[in-house]
């Protein structure tokens, strides 16, 4: 089936992919005056996005480009300009415009006030609506040009014409979602060069029995640096909250780790209580004791550490579980504070790409025009969000690169 231009005489884009990127790519391509139309694998649009933040969706963080910036890892100067365009503060605008109430959270973190994914989906999927853009369920296989340009895309059976192409396929992350590194097969077919793909924002793996004895325990309000087995060099530090699980840790501090974290095996400490230095730790443990000096070691740390951290503590101490609490000595106790203010973790890697938020590397940004997002290889291709190579932390940095970078792609498109 072949499917022609609406309007003959209005430029056609076809945007490949219909996440977060895809539907605002297009939503500004079609209000440049652009006839567009999306090409979306899945069955519903933004699948993904609909899970982020836990169901919440994280859109943006609010804080000024400078800081923005030094939370993007990976080729941060590329997306300059992107950022520029269209800002946190330009973001929270858009959406709201799109009748969305935001609210901001800690550490500037941008959610709707629903707290649903759904809602952000649901309100680009209304103003694609009214701009009548059209959608297509289909997988794209092929670019297909004409004497250096483009032509249309070829989609299973269908052959769609259009004059410009905006791949907003994602990462390979979440196949589950229909991110499948398709991307980056159509980029390399034009000669672009692929950064090799890896897990970024991922689950961290230890061995230690100590993260299976733990499982399901999340800890809050605690800090956890990184360090080289070899030289003993800090190579990450953050205070928060993470989660042990079957195969190590995860949640916001081992997610954020994981994006500095580029050899294994690395070494994690943990320190429990982050408020308090070693002589001031010392002596709210000597305070405990003397409250409970009759009681045996076993029970007397209840409100010093959760449940399911007290065996192993005890255990990793040293110290006998029977003796009385105020029988432990000087040293035993020191051995103790050190414990909480340093619990190590072996991490030998991470969870697969499959099991990643977002997914590093991508198409090189050597080969993008990172003022207009258009292919340097081949006019009139332009690339937007995670297919691109360039990551963020957590905290709504993803999302907006994703939103930037369409929001040039759909503008430029129209005019390149």
């Amino acid at each position: 089936m072949m499917y022609s231009k609406n309007t003959p005489d209005r430029v056609r884009v076809a945007v490949i992919g219909g996440g977060a990127a895809g539907m605002t790519a297009a939503i500004f391509a079609a209000q440049s005056g652009a006839d567009v139309i999306i090409i979306e694998r899945n069955n519903i649009m933004g699948k993904k996005l609909r899970i982020t933040g836990k169901g919440r969706c994280n859109l943006t963080n609010l804080c000024e480009l400078d800081e923005f910036l030094s939370n993007v890892p990976t080729n941060p100067k590329f997306l300059y300009k992107a950022f520029s365009t269209l800002k946190s503060k330009d973001t929270m605008e858009f959406f709201e415009s799109l009748g969305i109430p935001l609210k901001v959270e800690r550490g500037n973190r941008v959610f709707p006030v629903s707290d649903k994914a759904k809602d952000i989906v649901d309100a680009l999927e209304k103003k694609l609506h009214e701009l009548r853009v059209n959608i297509i369920r289909g997988r794209v296989s092929e670019i297909e040009t004409e004497n250096g340009f483009i032509t249309a895309v070829k989609c299973e059976n269908n052959s769609i014409d259009c004059d410009r192409v905006i791949i907003c396929t994602g990462g390979a992350s979440y196949t589950a979602c229909g991110s499948t590194g398709d991307g980056y097969e159509l980029a390399r077919k034009f000669g672009h060069t692929i950064i090799p793909l890896k897990p970024s924002l991922v689950p961290l793996v230890s061995q230690d029995k100590l993260c299976r004895e733990c499982m399901g325990l999340s800890l809050k309000n605690v800090g956890c640096g990184f360090y080289d087995v070899n030289s003993g060099k800090e190579l990450y530090y953050e205070q928060g909250e993470m989660l042990f699980a079957h195969f190590g840790i995860t949640g916001p501090i081992a997610l954020s780790a994981s994006a500095h974290l580029k050899k294994f095996p690395v070494i994690a400490k943990i320190d429990l209580k982050p408020a308090l230095d070693t002589a001031q730790l010392d002596r709210r443990v000597l305070r405990d004791f003397e409250e409970q000096k009759n009681k045996e070691f076993r029970n007397s740390l209840s409100m010093l550490l959760p449940n399911k951290l007290i065996a192993p503590i005890i255990k990793l101490s040293g110290i006998n579980t029977e003796k009385r609490v105020n029988e432990i000595t000087r040293e035993e106790r020191q051995k103790l504070v050190s414990l909480l203010k340093g619990l190590e973790i072996k991490i030998t890697g991470t969870r697969p790409l499959n099991e990643a938020i977002i997914t590093s590397g991508g198409v090189s940004v050597k080969e993008i025009d990172p003022s207009t997002m258009q292919s340097k290889l081949q006019k009139n291709l332009f690339f937007a969000g995670e297919v691109i190579d360039s990551d963020a932390y957590t905290g709504g940095f993803n999302l907006q690169i994703a939103f930037s970078t369409a929001k040039v792609a759909g503008e430029k498109c129209i005019n390149e």
